[in-house]
């Protein structure tokens, strides 16, 4: 057990990210009790969901659709306890961890090993400049930017506006981009991965179209997922694109120090943070991805400091989402508008 008596006393901000990762090292260890528990809360309410949703088709179709948002919540949970399995941190039993990872993959039309691969990149080059491209947000520099041909900048323009992020990305990403092992193309691991989940995803899809027809499908399949996917993107986006975060060249950049300061704490009400499984906590879980989501806030309510790293409210979310091109000068994250300004 690391002896926490002479670094406890630290303030935040004279303590190394080296340091906290000693510190949360302590908090590692995932309970197989209460992993069974949260995976038991998560996937009893998403069947009964769909159930109630299949049943309530007889009754009216906009009772169904409000069901199948609703029950897009717990797959969005679904996603983030296939998220913790993927960084070994739900079972201890890595085996066990991965097959539930690969069957939750299904629900959430997520190859698993394609995506833990694609995630451990994101994990080991966030904030990096000079290895952007897999697992991330595409961002470009201002100086980048500024050297960009008019169609370029426009298209740049395009991939970042919130209706193309938020609108057309998460269908893209989940229905078509998923299918295949994009980034990972030469391996037949993953190819194995993308394909065995197609299989199983069409093979689920044609028992409901059997059993239940075109309805279910699209008032409940689709519905659930397309705003799970979405919200998830929303995630994703503001755990890294927000005005303060962390981005350096390769020669200068720290994997701790990217952690830490290129990570947000998004607060959010307790309902939202239980169904989200504490993924906004996401400054630590960057600094130390074995940590189990359940023991996040524990972290946070034995290190007060943390808490308050690079907090995050809903209200300066949104924000982040008018925020596009990193200025290497002001090492801050900028609108098109500011950073018009940098021209002149």
């Amino acid at each position: 057990m690391f002896d926490q008596s002479d670094s406890s006393e630290l303030p935040s901000e004279t303590r190394a990210p080296t340091e906290w990762v000693k510190i949360l090292s302590n908090y590692r260890e995932p309970s197989s009790l209460r992993s069974a528990f949260e995976l038991g809360v998560t996937v009893g309410p998403f069947l009964l969901l769909w159930f109630l949703a299949w049943w309530s088709l007889s009754v009216s179709y906009w009772l169904t659709l409000v069901i199948s948002l609703f029950n897009a919540a717990f797959l969005l949970r679904l996603f983030a306890i296939q998220h913790d399995c993927g960084h070994g941190a739900f079972f201890k039993n890595r085996t066990v961890s991965d097959w539930l990872g690969r069957v939750i993959g299904v629900l959430t039309l997520t190859p698993y090993d394609v995506w833990r691969r694609t995630h451990s990149i994101h994990h080991s080059t966030s904030g990096n400049l000079g290895r952007r491209g897999i697992g991330d947000v595409h961002t470009k520099t201002v100086a980048e930017y500024q050297e960009l041909t008019r169609f370029d900048r426009l298209m740049y323009r395009l991939y970042r506006h919130p209706v193309v992020l938020f609108g057309f990305g998460p269908g893209y990403l989940f229905f078509l981009q998923n299918r295949l092992p994009f980034g990972l193309m030469s391996g037949r691991k993953y190819w194995v991965s993308a394909m065995g989940t197609n299989v199983a995803i069409l093979a689920g899809l044609a028992v409901i179209l059997y059993f239940g027809g075109l309805m279910p499908i699209l008032l409940i399949f689709l519905p659930s997922t397309l705003l799970a996917a979405t919200a998830g993107m929303w995630l994703f986006y503001v755990q890294h694109q927000f005005e303060t975060s962390h981005w350096a060249e390769e020669e200068d950049w720290q994997l701790q120090d990217a952690a830490l300061n290129g990570s947000s704490h998004y607060v959010l009400p307790s309902v939202l943070q239980w169904l989200s499984a504490n993924i906004g906590i996401h400054h630590v879980h960057h600094l130390y991805s074995r940590i189990p989501f359940y023991r996040l806030p524990e972290v946070l309510r034995d290190h007060v400091e943390l808490a308050d790293t690079n907090r995050m409210t809903i209200r300066e979310s949104l924000r982040s989402a008018r925020l596009h091109l990193w200025d290497e000068k002001s090492q801050r994250l900028l609108s098109f508008a500011q950073a018009r300004a940098c021209f002149r």
